[in-house]
């Protein structure tokens, strides 16, 4: 296993001084007409680029929200987290250059080249949640602190929900 890059408690990646909505526009190639698009209908989903503001762990939906329990009860907030509201999926949101590292069997990091679909940081839609959703501020979860959240793998590979 590949460690975790050495981050603090929580990281974040510097921006200006912008709302949650715009925070997270700044990731699609056309930041302003996502913005507007959402003006118009926050129901709309945006398709946002991983790698350039952040990475994203993606945990199987137990152990991320198992996870998140644990990280939301020890420290500061955690930042941006999303799930599919079928409970099958949780994303984290973590510093650029996360995808690099390893995490526990049937977690899964990706980064640059790949594209994540969000709503509108106040809505549920298309069947997706925020369940920490972006403040605006750049705030992402270190991924030390993720990774020490995470439940252990099984022998089998497979996360071990307690």
């Amino acid at each position: 296993m590949i460690p975790c890059p050495p981050l603090g408690r929580t990281s974040t990646v510097p921006q200006p001084d912008l709302n949650a909505a715009e925070w997270l526009a700044s990731a699609a190639t056309d930041p302003a007409r996502l913005v507007r698009r959402w003006e118009r209908d926050p129901l709309d989903v945006g398709l946002l680029a991983v790698g350039r503001w952040w990475d994203v762990v993606l945990a199987a939906g137990t152990a991320g929200r198992s996870a998140l329990d644990r990280l939301t009860a020890h420290g500061p907030r955690p930042g941006p987290v999303l799930a599919d509201t079928a409970g099958t999926r949780v994303c984290f949101l973590v510093p650029p250059g996360t995808a690099g590292a390893s995490f526990r069997a049937g977690v899964r990091v990706v980064g640059a080249g790949a594209w994540l679909v969000a709503p509108h940081p106040e809505v549920t839609s298309r069947g997706l949640r925020w369940l920490v959703p972006p403040d605006g501020s750049g705030t992402l979860t270190a991924p030390s602190r993720l990774a020490d959240a995470l439940p252990p793998a099984s022998p089998n590979g497979l996360a071990h929900y307690a």
